[in-house]
């Protein structure tokens, strides 16, 4: 007796606008018109080919300044750990651990997750299923916080540009690290989470 069955193994296909369960053979939704799949086409070819840029983005975003501290006249480039140890000299501790958790802490966690899912769900790995679904769950939720530290930036360079002795501007990182979180946001959302469970519905039949 299964104890565990999927929509897919009933030849049911879902809608991903109005999530309706259509039969395989129906192209398009009889609620809302959306095209429908048994499951996200090309979903691990996809999530990898995006996690892989956002990995390659990531690169600059932590080589290029992320932000420029202009200081009676000098200009001192800093990356994301050259910043994050300035702003504690400066004595902004707070806002250094913001930026250090936001932009090392969660997409390094965020990146590693996702690629070990998608591992997971190529070599059908039936271990702790569960556990992994939370671990997406949990990924998809950071990602829409992600951009948290672009914010800060934004508002640091506001505000300390108030001082007049000392000033900040963004750097190109800025631009390279927004992409990252962006492409991995679009990375999260294209990876299709029913593969993981497919597998263990095949191992109780």
């Amino acid at each position: 007796m299964r104890t565990r069955t999927s929509a897919a193994s009933q030849q049911l296909a879902c809608c991903h606008i109005c999530l309706k369960l259509a039969p395989q053979d129906v192209q398009d939704c009889p609620r809302c018109g959306s095209p429908t799949h048994l499951r996200k086409p090309n979903s691990l070819q996809r999530t990898l080919a995006l996690l892989v840029t956002a990995t390659l983005l990531y690169i600059p975003a932590n080589i290029f300044p992320i932000m420029i501290t202009d200081q009676l006249g000098t200009a001192l480039p800093s990356t994301i750990l050259g910043g994050v140890i300035l702003l504690i000299e400066l004595g902004s501790a707070p806002i250094a651990a913001v930026i250090f958790i936001a932009s090392v802490m969660i997409p390094s966690g965020k990146l590693m997750a996702m690629y070990y899912l998608c591992w997971c769900a190529h070599k059908g790995n039936v271990k702790r299923t569960k556990s992994k679904s939370v671990l997406y769950r949990a990924t998809e939720f950071i990602g829409k916080w992600s951009m948290v530290d672009v914010f800060v930036v934004a508002i640091l360079v506001a505000l300390v540009s108030l001082g007049g002795l000392l000033s900040i501007q963004p750097g190109i990182a800025a631009t390279a690290f927004a992409a990252v979180v962006i492409i991995t946001m679009v990375a999260a959302e294209s990876f299709d989470p029913r593969l993981l469970w497919d597998e263990m519905e095949n191992t109780d039949d």
